[in-house]
């Protein structure tokens, strides 16, 4: 009961190495020191190198953290030792720290190898005093920081760990002398999903005189996924070629199958009545034009008002232009006034307002306190940042403005009420200008349902 519930790989079992692993080539740099620490320690003795006791790797689900740790495994040529950070935590008094000791015991046994550690969260979330402390939970804790300075420098035992949520890590946790290094995997831009889709699509049969202009196109319309996204579109456009007889997988497959991830499957069968459906066309239509005319920086890619898995009854899918790193002020006013073009047309078009705005209203409202609250983009309420977390630079955790005044609290809301009022009212005017586009686009709509980029495109240049 106290044994680590470990699962051991030995050398030649994992087949898996670097040319599986694409989109996130500086992981794999930082990896490949530790490679060669463990395949060639003399190099780095002889200039008092120090091997590194453990990695952590940081990112967004889905972006290849334990893939990127299995093929380190497999690049190195040692044992491969692997559990969950939840599997130390039990409700009997002493079990954790046991199974702490038992890991490490393992390990030495084997060395040298590599001991991955998936959710370390799970294991290394910050102590706390008083109400909600949980001594179990800290004391494993501390056994695991204690056997982490236990085992020497260049033994040949190296500890890997993932998490999604870096924040929740006590500070001893990922201190330098246990945690080395943290390598951030970060979702792929372009050339990393290019990457990435020539390994999923290596086994799938796509006409190899497309193959290449299909990938790029696939990866444009793509922003913002991470490698298991991308690895979802393959397969879903895969069982769509099959459910249709096809003998290759084509732009048309995979197209639907980005949809299919994004928005759910299409339920066609479960119709709108005729007032419902020429209201959420209105909507979208309002959507489509405000983002296309407002929120430059992005192009509308499809327009459909068939009601989709995720509880949509339509939807207006923009993509940005290039992958973007920072935002402006301009970029978030923008974006909330996009997701405000369907309240602004179904007010402006159709003299009612419908329950179809919820999610755009929250997402709004969630930018312009963002705007306000976080980035210090409000003239009104300058530069301080109101109810952050933060560590302070000797590693405790306190909170930046845990509470402020009612005055200030009012004066938020005021700023927060305003941008959104503002972005609506230039959205309405934009609504205005271009509402014979609208009905064009409303028209298209309740004729065929879907609108792809291209001929959303032509109504908005022609009119």
């Amino acid at each position: 009961f106290t044994q680590a519930r470990i699962e051991i790989f030995k050398p030649g079992d994992i087949k898996t190495n670097f040319n599986d692993v694409a989109g996130c080539d500086e992981a794999k740099f930082e990896l490949k020191e530790v490679i060669d620490f463990l395949k060639h320690p003399e190099r780095y003795r002889r200039l008092g190198g120090k091997m590194p006791k453990g990695v952590l790797l940081t990112g967004f689900p889905g972006c290849g953290k334990t893939l990127l740790a299995k093929a380190t495994a497999g690049e190195a040529g040692v044992p491969f030792i692997t559990l969950n950070g939840s599997d130390f935590m039990e409700i009997f008094v002493g079990v954790g720290a046991a199974r702490i000791r038992d890991l490490f015991e393992q390990a030495k046994k084997n060395i040298p190898c590599i001991v991955f550690i998936d959710e370390i969260d799970g294991l290394g979330k910050k102590r706390t005093a008083g109400p909600g402390s949980n001594d179990e939970k800290d004391q494993t804790l501390n056994q695991f920081l204690s056997k982490m300075d236990g085992f020497g420098d260049n033994t040949g035992l190296i500890v890997i760990g993932a998490t999604n949520r870096p924040d929740l890590l006590d500070p001893a946790f990922k201190r330098p002398g246990r945690f080395d290094r943290i390598i951030m995997v970060d979702k792929p831009d372009i050339k990393g999903r290019i990457e990435i889709l020539k390994v999923h699509t290596k086994n799938i049969p796509i006409k190899s005189e497309m193959k290449e202009n299909i990938i790029k196109t696939i990866a444009e319309r793509t922003p913002g996924f991470s490698g298991a996204d991308l690895a979802a579109v393959t397969n879903e456009a895969a069982m769509l070629a099959a459910r249709n007889n096809k003998e290759h997988i084509s732009l048309e497959e995979l197209d639907a199958a980005i949809m299919r991830v994004l928005a759910g499957a299409e339920q066609k069968s479960k119709i709108l009545s005729p007032k419902e459906k020429n209201m959420v066309a209105h909507h979208e239509a309002g959507h489509a034009v405000a983002g296309f005319f407002l929120q430059k920086e992005s192009y509308v890619h499809k327009i459909s008002i068939v009601r989709t898995g995720h509880g949509a009854l339509g939807f207006t899918l923009s993509l940005p232009i290039e992958d973007k790193y920072l935002n402006t002020q301009d970029d978030i006013k923008n974006a909330v006034k996009s997701l405000l073009g369907g309240r602004a047309a179904e007010e402006l078009l159709l003299k009612e307002i419908s329950s179809g705005a919820e999610n755009d209203l929250e997402r709004a409202t969630i930018l312009a306190l963002r705007y306000v609250k976080r980035l210090g983009m409000d003239k009104k309420m300058g530069l301080r940042s109101f109810g952050v977390s933060r560590e302070n630079y000797l590693g405790d955790n306190f909170t930046v403005d845990e509470g402020y005044s009612e005055e200030t609290a009012k004066q938020i809301d005021q700023s927060v009420n305003s941008l959104l009022n503002n972005c609506y009212e230039e959205t309405k005017e934009a609504i205005v200008e271009h509402k014979e586009e609208i009905k064009i686009i409303v028209q298209k709509l309740l004729e065929k349902e879907v609108l792809e980029k291209e001929e959303i495109k032509q109504i908005l240049t022609s009119c």
